[in-house]
């Protein structure tokens, strides 16, 4: 591969982990990036899947060392994320992305609606929503729906985690970012066991992208530490609008 287009990938590597660290959708620019040099689908999907893991992991043990994680989800949520996400990852070959697209542009075009109608939305903690059954709720739809379409697609897999939890358990945008990383790491491990399994990981490249998309991911979460809940809506925001543009080009262009 020439060394223009390693840079480009790593420069893009770091853009995704700190997209990824604040609201999820890193893969709307690393995805892109890594499929530009020709690589098959499902192999730039296993290459994006081990870079992306490490820069997750790493901005969930940040948030989880300054902000309180909503353990009572985060840990069964991954537990089962694993095993969902690869579910998905073995279905990645069978369903096409055209078909996929369409559906998750509505949910996104749904969720930009809601936030931007609701803008007390994840400002402030409502523990009065917290209920068992609430609990329950956000376990089976952060560790079993996303995370299965995380394992099949993947770009948006951390908004929809957060946007979930805020909506469902009413947690503020910062801790639903930091339990979503949890959960996020669950998804990225379950999908790159069955990528590895079959062959399709590109180890080298996709390591060193690894070491980008770590940086980037403690750029992204130290930041959204320290600007807190309004500073994650507006990048939230802004990354649905750009992987509804995205999703829209790439169906109909």
């Amino acid at each position: 591969m020439p060394l223009e287009q390693v840079l480009v990938l790593l420069a893009a590597a770091v853009g995704a982990g700190w997209v990824d660290a604040v609201v999820g959708g890193g893969g709307l620019l690393q995805l892109p990036a890594v499929l530009m040099t020709g690589m098959p689908p499902v192999q730039a999907m296993a290459t994006n899947k081990l870079s992306s893991v490490f820069g997750t992991a790493s901005a969930a043990v940040t948030y989880a060392r300054t902000t309180k994680l909503d353990r009572q989800v985060a840990l069964p949520g991954a537990g089962l994320a694993v095993l969902s996400s690869g579910l998905g990852a073995s279905a990645a070959a069978a369903i096409t992305a055209d078909v996929l697209r369409p559906a998750v542009m509505v949910v996104l075009l749904a969720v930009a609606a809601f936030v931007t109608l609701r803008p007390a939305l994840g400002a402030v903690p409502q523990p009065h929503l917290r209920t068992n059954v609430r609990v329950a709720v956000a376990i089976a739809t952060a560790g079993v729906l996303i995370a299965f379409y995380d394992g099949i697609m993947g770009p948006g897999t951390g908004t929809f985690l957060i946007v979930a939890f805020t909506t469902i358990l009413g947690l503020d945008f910062v801790s639903a970012s930091a339990s979503a990383k949890i959960i996020n790491t669950g998804t990225n491990i379950g999908a790159l066991f069955v990528f590895a399994w079959q062959g399709h990981v590109q180890w080298g490249l996709g390591l060193a992208m690894a070491v980008c998309n770590i940086a980037g991911a403690q750029l992204g979460a130290r930041m959204a530490l320290r600007r807190g809940a309004a500073f994650v809506r507006v990048v939230l925001l802004c990354v649905v609008a750009a992987m509804v543009a995205k999703l829209a080009w790439q169906q109909f262009a």
